[in-house]
């Protein structure tokens, strides 16, 4: 079984990319995830994508993304008919994800005080820039803002070309998997004393805390980090190489794992080398070794060095495409991509990826495809209790 949590509700009233990825995972791991989108075009990332088509259709490659396996409700939250029926749609929730400015759902009447009123066990997660508190709480944020804050462009690239992006939105997508982490922990709190949570889950903070090595040198050693391109700033050789076609990786980073690669590519005398025979000689020389390595891995393409380096027991792999890997047989055999017929908007079956693990041996897929936006008012609202209309009347 899959589906961890089944049984669970969770309200999705995200937006773009940090929250609904949140949301996804968990919708992944069984949570009935409803997806409550505001009139009239609903999540922003059904206009995003490369495919201006899908985008018009409110379908854009972007919301298709993390948004499978949900179910769409449209409810103007601005509106009193649709803060009533959001209310209803909360008492029967066990989890509530949203990712507005801090301060925009208690505006709406609708923020986590209002909300464990009339359900004290409801965990209430949420996801922005900044956080809840602080000077810049109430800055706009973007994964690129953050990117830049965090420091995460300063250390990448070369130190021709840095600072550069992260070429795709890590600071959203570590909000987001903070995000259903700490749901899935408050969770379990919940089912064992009936106790809700809020959860501040700042980007921000996630990004700085999946740092951890390069903050950690400069905070326990006064070493500032700086870019190095493909190179591994803790051992060497540990980085991108030429070879006789394509790029290579190699990560030796133990003493026998650099022997064995010196004497794979036929320069056994590197080992010994007073430039090279230690870690930290290494390091120093890191520029000189890599001419030497790279050498006399021209006479062989990567895809052959790969096998005969892994074989001997020294980490190597290809620098691939994205097109490449996800035509690779290790992950096509542990089904990382999953795909749905007959989706609105495209001519063509619909492919998504899955989380990133499996649970006894079964790789979890999400429930359906991703819906049409409102597409399930009629199945959510008819199967929820009748109104309470005394607290309509409140």
């Amino acid at each position: 079984m899959t589906d961890l949590l089944s049984g669970i509700r969770v309200l999705d009233l995200t937006n773009v990319l940090a929250g609904p990825y949140c949301a996804y995972q968990l919708a992944l791991l069984g949570a009935d995830v409803i997806k409550v989108e505001a009139p009239p075009g609903g999540d922003l990332a059904r206009q995003l994508g490369a495919s201006p088509e899908l985008n018009r259709a409110g379908m854009g490659a972007s919301f298709l993304a993390q948004n499978a396996g949900k179910r769409s409700v449209m409810l103007d939250l601005k509106n009193p008919d649709g803060r009533e029926r959001f209310l209803d749609l909360v008492a029967t929730a066990d989890a509530l994800v949203e990712n507005f400015r801090p301060g925009v759902m208690d505006r709406l009447g609708l923020g986590h005080k209002k909300l464990r009123e009339s359900r004290p066990s409801l965990v209430y997660c949420a996801i922005s820039g900044f956080g809840q508190t602080g000077p810049m709480r109430g800055n706009p944020a973007y994964d690129q803002i953050i990117q830049g804050l965090s420091g995460i462009m300063s250390i990448t690239g070369t130190p021709e070309t840095a600072p550069l992006r992260v070429g795709y939105p890590v600071a959203d997508t570590l909000g987001g998997l903070v995000g259903a982490f700490a749901v899935a922990a408050a969770l379990v709190k919940q089912r064992t004393t009936g106790e809700g949570a809020f959860l501040d889950i700042s980007m921000l903070e996630c990004t700085l805390s999946a740092l951890g090595w390069p903050v950690s040198n400069y905070l326990t050693a006064g070493v500032e980090p700086r870019p190095m391109g493909n190179e591994n700033v803790t051992a060497a050789p540990s980085g991108a190489f030429r070879t006789g076609e394509g790029l290579l990786n190699i990560a030796a980073n133990k003493q026998e794992q650099f022997v064995t690669l010196c004497r794979l590519i036929g320069r056994p005398e590197l080992a010994s080398d007073p430039r090279f025979a230690e870690r930290e000689t290494r390091k120093r020389n890191r520029a000189g070794l890599k001419v030497l390595i790279e050498d006399a891995l021209a006479g062989a393409s990567a895809a052959i060095w790969e096998e005969k380096l892994n074989r001997a027991g020294v980490p190597a792999g290809r620098v691939l495409t994205i097109p490449q890997v996800l035509e690779e047989p290790q992950v096509t055999e542990r089904a990382m991509a999953t795909s749905f017929e007959g989706v609105s908007g495209m001519d063509r079956p619909l492919t998504v990826v899955r989380g990133g693990f499996m649970v006894d041996g079964a790789a979890p897929v999400p429930a359906g495809p991703p819906p049409r936006l409102g597409e399930h008012m009629d199945e959510v609202f008819a199967a929820l209790p009748e109104r309470d209309t005394s607290r309509a009347r409140a």
